[in-house]
């Protein structure tokens, strides 16, 4: 089963915001290492503390290590966090709760939870936004409940943007898989 950003990707959207999450400082700080280069990411635990307590369960427990970005659509995300390269969904933890009403939003390289259609069934999928999606946001939602912002990218931006233009096939999975090699915490909260 694949966990979906939307139910439907609709091709006329809303216009999106152009105000994006600034870096927060603070939070922890990930580096994942993909096939295609690294990527710094901080965490806001603060405004999504169980999305966040959650994400690093499952870094710690080096979950992570191994899977791909399963899916990937230009213009709209790149969303990984659950597969092997097999196309082998990965045993999770129980979902969580939505945290998608902290006011944080889905902007440009902010990561966020995957999730089915039930608002909380985000379990280890995540999603990097690739441009402003503001109908994935509380306030713009279809379903009146969003997709949960727990991060932002501070560095390798354009690793992000090189997912993003891998070619795809059928289910926007990449021909050639974007492996996830790792993911480790680099920084902690700073008290």
């Amino acid at each position: 089963m694949f966990l979906s950003v939307v139910a439907a990707f609709v091709l006329t959207l809303p216009a999106c915001s152009q105000a994006g999450n600034e870096t927060k400082g603070g939070g922890p700080v990930i580096l994942m290492s993909t096939s295609l280069g690294d990527v710094k990411i901080e965490l806001f635990e603060k405004e999504a503390p169980e999305t966040v307590k959650n994400f690093l369960a499952y870094v710690n427990d080096k979950f992570y290590d191994g899977t791909i970005f399963h899916r990937v659509i230009a213009g709209f995300m790149v969303q990984g966090g659950g597969m092997t390269p097999d196309m082998q969904q990965k045993k999770t933890k129980p979902p969580i709760k939505n945290e998608s009403s902290n006011g944080l939003k889905n902007d440009t390289y902010t990561l966020a939870m995957a999730r089915t259609s039930v608002p909380d069934s985000a379990t280890s999928q995540f999603f990097i936004n690739v441009k402003n999606n503001d109908f994935l946001n509380k306030a713009s939602a279809q379903d009146g409940v969003g997709y949960a912002v727990f991060g932002k990218v501070i560095e390798g931006t354009d690793v992000v943007d090189k997912i993003e233009k891998v070619t795809t096939g059928r289910g926007d999975v990449p021909t050639e898989p974007v492996v996830i090699k790792s993911v480790t915490v680099v920084a902690s909260e700073k008290k």
